[in-house]
């Protein structure tokens, strides 16, 4: 998981979710998209109000079927606690924030490449990056971008199942199917040998 071995502040519960069995139950089976934002710049200030209300229809089964299977997890790159606070004391209720200090936000930064502010790093909930940077996608369709988000999850994660099931069904060598004919050969020879001292005992 993401976000394995970290708390997360969810606005709608007022609390922190400690446990790895909280998050998980909170974040696995949905299409995740990770915010990073800070309060002082003007680029995210801007942002923020479109962002909102992509959200708030996204999360509405009015507009969107199975609103419930997207989360929100905000990454602050604010430069002091306090900006942060704010910032999670304000955001909608069915967000939720990485604390303030937790280095995990500057390495998911770094790692899905973050190069400006603001940016919405789409994932599937297989944690395959489905789009790098959304904030143009949202501003330019909103919600119906989610659809393609969801299909595109769907779409990944039948590909990963189906290659697991191929790689169970594949032997684990080359050498396996000999083995396997070897055992079944030194069965049947054991069945015959008993047979055989059956009859002799008769």
């Amino acid at each position: 998981s993401l976000f394995s071995g970290r708390a997360l502040l969810w606005r709608r519960s007022e609390r922190r979710l400690d446990t790895e069995r909280e998050v998980r139950a909170a974040l696995e089976n949905r299409v995740l998209l990770l915010l990073f934002s800070a309060r002082r710049c003007p680029r995210c200030r801007e942002f923020e109000p479109r962002l909102r209300r992509f959200w708030s229809r996204l999360t509405d089964p009015a507009h969107v079927e199975r609103p419930e299977q997207v989360r929100l997890v905000y990454l602050g790159q604010d430069g002091c606690e306090e900006e942060h606070r704010r910032y999670v004391r304000d955001m909608p209720r069915t967000w939720m924030a990485l604390p303030y200090g937790d280095r995990l936000g500057s390495e998911l930064s770094q790692r899905f490449g973050v190069s400006e502010l603001p940016a919405v790093v789409v994932l599937a909930p297989s944690g395959a990056v489905l789009v790098p940077n959304a904030v143009r996608e949202i501003l330019d369709s909103g919600p119906s971008c989610f659809r393609n988000w969801r299909e595109a999850a769907e779409l990944l994660d039948r590909n990963f199942q189906e290659r697991e099931d191929t790689e169970r069904s594949v032997p684990r060598s080359l050498s396996e199917p000999l083995r396997k004919l070897k055992y079944r050969l030194w069965d049947q020879d054991e069945e015959e040998e008993e047979e055989e001292e059956g009859e002799e005992g008769k």
